[in-house]
């Protein structure tokens, strides 16, 4: 087990592209951190860099106090897993497990324990003389573990290693990836691009974009508490929804109607226009909504439903309110990224469209009106230039703080 830490480092190609900027992190002994953002934020790079893939531009690499700049990449005692697994086909199970460790001339006893050791942890001990091609693509995902587990090594590099398989099976990995974490307690960093793996195994996740490190935070601290636009939108399945706000006093007018401003952001901005962020999951059928508290806080939304989607344990309401819309450099790298997402609306312009979770016991239908509540104590508040949050719920570290 080890600490890694990242002091400023910078990666610039030939080209002149600054892939990574002045990134900070530390991650802490046995901790599980995911590296998330979306594509060409940098995050592979960064990794790629840590496991001495790629030469640092600029600043230091520390894994347990020592610079690892210069160190070849056998010399620091880290274990990749990749995407395509990148196993031998011509060799069995137990080879490929063992092969890093024959190698490295360990003995043929010590390998065989190791191997035998590793593949009772992933369930492979009956798939030890079989060949890749003969295996699932998640028995092969475990196989790649298990070649980096039977080396011991002072930490687990994981690049995107479970975007090869299907929906179903990359669920059960991820469960089965995050119980070997916990057991095994080895200093893990974790590329993705799924918002959803990041939430559900990391101990923090540090969300990228452009090269630049946004926020380092636990999951529950980024969907609750995101610094600014880009982490808002980003982290949390549907996203948030953003509309023009403008504030006077402790009041927020907003398109969907006029609300009380947020403890957290009053005397923050003054008055004035912002961007106001609402996640799905704080709207609700009024008609489930107990009296009592609706007359405590929030708006009652009235809509004509554009699209209604049944997943069974969740309902999604589409619907369409008036707005001159918003701008935002960093709203726009997420509409780059959410391209060909369902639900999408056809709309006019001078209109917005809002997305609400609802509980499916609800009866709002499609193409008719509806009342929705929407609970605005849970209203996220931005600067419009800057995009930074005017309603942190308490004063956060810098990004990459341990």
């Amino acid at each position: 087990m080890s600490e890694i830490t990242l002091e400023g480092v910078t990666k610039v190609f030939a080209d002149g592209q600054e892939a990574v900027k002045e990134m900070d992190l530390e991650i802490g002994d046995g901790e599980f951190m995911i590296l998330v953002g979306p594509s060409g934020c940098g995050k592979s790079t960064a990794l790629r860099m840590i496991a001495g893939l790629e030469d640092i531009t600029r600043g230091e690499l520390k894994i347990d106090g020592e610079q690892m700049n210069d160190r070849a990449p056998k010399d620091r005692d880290i274990a990749m897993v990749f995407q395509n697994y990148a196993l031998y086909p011509h060799m069995t199970v137990r080879e490929n497990m063992g092969f890093a460790l024959k190698l490295a001339g360990v003995d043929k006893t010590e390998i065989n324990r190791k191997v035998e050791g590793a593949a009772q942890t992933l369930d492979l001990t009956q798939h030890l003389d079989r060949r890749p091609a003969n295996l699932s693509g998640g028995q092969r995902q475990r196989v790649a573990m298990g070649r980096a587990i039977v080396r011991d090594p002072k930490a687990f590099l994981m690049d995107e290693p479970l975007s090869n398989l299907d929906a179903k099976l990359r669920v059960q990995m991820r469960t089965e990836v995050a119980k070997l974490q916990s057991r095994l307690e080895t200093t893990t960093v974790y590329v993705t691009h799924d918002q959803v793996e990041a939430m559900t195994l990391g101990d923090r996740v540090a969300v990228m974009r452009a090269g630049v490190l946004q926020q380092v935070g636990p999951p529950a601290e980024l969907y609750d508490d995101p610094r600014n636009l880009f982490v808002a939108g980003f982290i949390g399945s549907p996203a948030m929804n953003f509309m023009p706000g403008e504030i006077e006093g402790d009041r927020v007018t907003l398109p969907i109607g006029e609300a009380k401003l947020p403890e957290e952001a009053r005397g923050r901005g003054g008055d004035g226009k912002v961007i106001a962020g609402l996640r799905p999951e704080s709207f609700e059928d009024a008609s489930m909504v107990d009296d009592e508290l609706k007359r405590e806080r929030g708006v009652i939304v009235e809509a004509e439903i554009d699209l209604v989607e049944s997943l069974g344990s969740d309902l999604y309401a589409y619907f369409h309110v008036e707005s001159e819309g918003v701008e935002s450099e960093q709203l726009a790298d997420l509409a780059e990224e959410s391209i060909g997402e369902t639900g999408a609306a056809s709309l006019r312009e001078g209109e917005e469209q809002i997305v609400a979770r609802l509980d499916p016991a609800s009866k709002i239908k499609r193409r008719e009106p509806a009342q929705l509540w929407a609970d605005t104590s849970k209203l996220h508040l931005f600067d419009p230039e800057s995009g930074e949050s005017l309603a942190r719920r308490e004063s956060a570290p810098e990004p990459g703080a341990g």
